[in-house]
């Protein structure tokens, strides 16, 4: 893993210097920790500037970046791991191809003289890069198809700037930090700033699946890789598996040799091991792969709905790992600075605290980790895949029956205070059976539903944004799969949504934190591909996602966590918030310099801390959401950079 930036320019008076370059390189320190390299040069009237920053994985003692052809006229800087190398170089070889390292990073060169931006389909990894071709004056950049790497860019009249994070190119005295007030309302929603969407306006995330190409001042984006089944059978890829029998034994292949190609490391490797379905099977797989117990992590709370360590052990035991765990306390908050500097945009999922933690726990022990993420929007395995399901049979109600069911009386019975309680999920679900499916779904995962934004934006806030972007970015993805059925329909939305948005950029943030690289076998595309061809009623059976998980892993899992219901990587924050961490509320959410910024009414802030102080309702993620957005106000805007007291 590493970390990489860059700028192009077509006037002088934009070029960078060499100790800026240098400033925005080190800026990525923490993604590769192990080395910096740099390259300048000016083709005619097009100046290029490459920084890179190494975490060595692979062919330790070569691979430094940026890292060129024989003739020095194509230039790449890498973040990732292209994980079937090996099998690309002899072709690249008996094309006359000349290799001086034994790295994946030089096949990325090889690969682009020999097929351009046709590179893509051959490559099989995680990913996100950028090839300066000399000869053509172009930039060439990609990212991985299901955005497991980050690549975020500005493009301007007469320059063009990119990077893995958003920090790196901050450190340019020139670059602007006008708030992009529709992304707060969209982060209020999701919990985090869906791309292409950036928090500062003039900046824009590249999306998975995609490349672009910049060219005589002209960037072009373009769509290399797409999750719907009927893109991978127009690709040519096989037909759905005919039979539940030929899915398991397509799946168990397939999924046997993602985790072996991801074995392939000149350092040592490990696994998180959750104690949920995804990890374990990751980590059994892993585990008949290695000569000798492989060491596993795992993270608990001391709040026993939230701690899922005795089934993490259940699973060491059982596979015969060595295997290592961690509480983690109220005092983990102290991290927030941490937090909200290395994530570079507000980001409300709670769960990056323990990820950070369970990070850095193994970072002790190991430089490659391997994780079971991407399991549940793969095989169904939230949930609220099942609610959709629910929803779907009740549309098939008369109007005013849904209408008469989601009325407000109903929703005035007594619930648990708790927001995973279930008396709670089923008034939410109630509620929602009179809207059309998609805002539904809309509904149940928003952290605020709309009307709640509304009610907590100031008026002039209010006027100053499209109250209905949100809804407007999720009927578009659904609009994507048109074939499907809905629940089929919100599985790939997740994985264009949810996937890469929240988990992924969680877990690489996390993990680049601490300079560990993160393997997700699950996010090979061609585990995804075969996954999303496999029928809905092969995943979903009964009360049970990841059906055919199960059943095809069933002699490698143990049977407590095969029949145990999903929990989630969630944290008592609602324990910690009426605890500890209460007066962290008051100075941070009703402060003046928060409300002073124009976003939000302080009543309605007040009415949430209170309710929740109270017990009478559940606002622990609304209230963590309005938290860190202001705590990323102080570092990124006002420029604070003192801890905040916990």
């Amino acid at each position: 893993m590493c970390g990489l930036t860059g700028v192009l320019w077509t006037d002088s008076r934009l070029a960078v210097t060499a100790s800026q370059l240098e400033e925005m390189t080190n800026a990525l320190a923490h993604r590769g920790p192990d080395g910096a390299g740099y390259h300048m040069a000016r083709t005619e009237n097009v100046g290029i500037a490459l920084g890179h920053r190494r975490l060595s994985i692979i062919d330790l003692a070569q691979g430094q970046q940026p890292m060129c052809n024989e003739t020095g006229t194509i230039w790449v800087v890498f973040n990732g791991e292209i994980y079937n190398y090996r099998e690309l170089i002899p072709d690249l070889k008996a094309q006359g191809h000349v290799f001086k390292t034994s790295c994946d990073t030089e096949v990325l060169v090889h690969l682009y003289e020999q097929h351009g931006p046709g590179m893509l389909k051959f490559l099989r990894g995680m990913f996100a890069f950028a090839i300066w071709d000399a000869p053509r004056r172009q930039l060439f950049l990609a990212r991985d198809r299901l955005g497991q790497k980050p690549l975020v860019y500005r493009m301007e009249p007469e320059r063009f700037l990119f990077a893995s994070e958003l920090k790196s190119l901050l450190q340019l005295p020139d670059m602007p930090r006008r708030i992009n007030r529709q992304a707060i309302d969209l982060y209020l929603a999701y919990q985090y700033v869906p791309h292409p969407h950036v928090i500062f306006e003039g900046f824009h995330k590249l999306p998975p699946g995609h490349s672009a190409l910049w060219r005589d001042g002209r960037l072009e984006i373009q769509r290399y890789w797409h999750p719907s089944p009927v893109a991978a059978t127009a690709l040519g890829k096989d037909v759905p598996p005919c039979s539940f029998a030929d899915a398991k034994r397509q799946l168990r292949e397939t999924l046997t040799e993602a985790v072996r190609l991801r074995l392939r490391s000149d350092v040592p490797l490990g696994a998180f091991l959750s104690g949920g379905i995804d990890s374990t099977i990751i980590a059994a797989l892993m585990q008949r792969e290695s000569g000798r117990p492989i060491e596993t992590f795992s993270i608990g709370f001391e709040h026993a709905e939230y701690d899922e360590r005795s089934y993490a052990r259940l699973a060491a035991e059982r596979l015969g790992t060595s295997h290592h765990e961690q509480i983690v306390r109220p005092s983990a908050l102290e991290m927030l600075p941490r937090l909200v500097w290395h994530y570079d945009e507000p980001f409300a999922d709670s769960s990056a605290i323990p990820t950070m933690a369970l990070c850095e726990l193994t970072s002790r022990a190991v430089k490659v980790v391997l994780s079971g993420d991407g399991g549940d929007e793969l095989f169904v395995g939230y949930d609220r895949y099942q609610a959709v399901r629910l929803g779907a049979r009740c549309d098939f109600l008369p109007a005013r029956v849904r209408r008469l069911l989601a009325s407000s009386l109903w929703q005035h019975l007594p619930t648990s205070v708790s927001y995973k309680s279930m008396s709670r999920r089923l008034k939410r679900f109630i509620a929602s059976l009179a809207l059309e499916p998609r805002l539904r779904y809309l509904q149940w995962i928003s952290q605020f539903q709309m009307e709640e934004r509304q009610s907590l934006y100031t008026p002039e806030f209010a006027a100053d944004i499209h109250a209905q972007s949100a809804s407007e970015w999720i009927n578009a993805l659904y609009a994507e799969f048109p074939d499907l059925d809905i629940v089929s329909q919100t599985a790939a939305v997740d994985q264009l949504s949810y996937l890469p948005g929240d988990i992924l950029t969680k877990v690489d943030i996390a993990s680049m934190a601490h300079g560990l690289e993160c393997r997700s076998p699950f996010l090979d595309h061609r585990v995804a591909e075969l996954a999303n061809r496999i029928p809905l009623a092969f995943k979903l059976k009964g009360r049970f996602g990841k059906y055919i998980l199960r059943e095809t892993f069933r002699d490698l899992v143990p049977e407590p966590i095969l029949t145990r219901g999903k929990m989630g990587f969630g944290v008592p924050m609602d324990h910690w918030f009426r605890g500890e961490l209460q007066p962290l509320l008051h100075d941070y959410l009703l402060g003046d310099r928060l409300l002073a910024r124009g976003y939000f009414r302080r009543e309605t802030i007040q009415r949430l801390i209170d309710e929740h102080t109270r017990k009478q309702r559940d606002h622990a993620y609304r209230l963590w959401s309005l938290l860190v957005l202001e705590a990323w106000h102080r570092r990124h805007v006002d420029g604070e950079t003192a801890e905040v007291a916990g």
